[in-house]
């Protein structure tokens, strides 16, 4: 269970929007999760078809996953079940379907943790200090949002909305697509977001599982793909 009868406080709002904005140093413009592949393939062309893409990946594939590991750190934390923590981080890093998905969360992941020790120091990150506990973005935001008290209902859509604009912005630089075009996709996206989010509120670990297998698959040829400009 989760407790959302919490007020958000600004300063709170400010922290979650520095974490989950662009300009966080965690890398995460240089990964596309397969979508350069899945362009160079000609599955996506289009704002169309990279809408099509993405809300597969959010409500079946690595984002459905994303989402309740997220949950389920922030349940950890707000049930005083903080030793719990690692083995879902564990859980999280083992759940990586292909060498470059792995790559691309541990990287990102242990750059937030890099960056959150020096700017927001916080206890519960002391829990992945154990070097058997990876670094999980989805687990250390979910931990970490509930230690500022931030509604679940708002912190877990825009941790979603985040993972979604990044891959966004790919498919604006890949396709190519205009601005606009990438605003338009968030848009669309708008309503898979909370109802993926929603959804994670009523799921726990039990319920992982993925079908994103286009996602997977595009991930794995991106690994021989000659041309690249992302690292996954």
């Amino acid at each position: 269970m989760t407790d959302d009868n919490r007020e958000l406080s600004a300063s709170a709002l400010l922290r979650l929007l520095a974490w989950l904005s662009p300009s966080f140093p965690n890398g995460a413009y240089s990964y596309s999760h397969g979508l350069e592949w899945a362009v160079e393939a000609g599955h996506v062309t289009s704002r169309r078809s990279l809408i099509d893409w993405l809300e597969a990946d959010l409500c079946y594939g690595s984002g459905r996953n994303e989402a309740i590991f997220f949950i389920e750190a922030y349940r950890r934390v707000i049930g005083a079940a903080e030793d719990r923590l690692p083995h879902l981080a564990e859980l999280a890093a083992a759940s990586r379907g292909t060498s470059e998905f792995a790559l691309e969360a541990a990287q990102q992941s242990g750059a937030y943790l890099a960056t959150l020790r020096r700017v927001w120091p916080d206890r519960i990150l002391d829990v992945f200090s154990d070097p058997k506990c990876p670094p999980v973005s989805a687990v250390i935001l979910g931990a970490c949002s509930a230690r500022l008290e931030i509604p679940v209902s708002i912190a877990l859509p825009a941790f979603l909305h985040s993972y979604v604009a990044n891959l966004i912005s790919a498919g604006v630089r890949l396709v190519p697509l205009g601005q606009t075009d990438g605003q338009l996709a968030i848009a669309a996206l708008e309503q898979a977001i909370l109802s993926r989010s929603e959804i994670a509120t009523r799921e726990t670990i039990d319920d992982l599982g993925s079908a994103g297998v286009m996602t997977e698959l595009a991930s794995i040829a991106h690994e021989l793909q000659y041309t690249r400009l992302f690292r996954s």
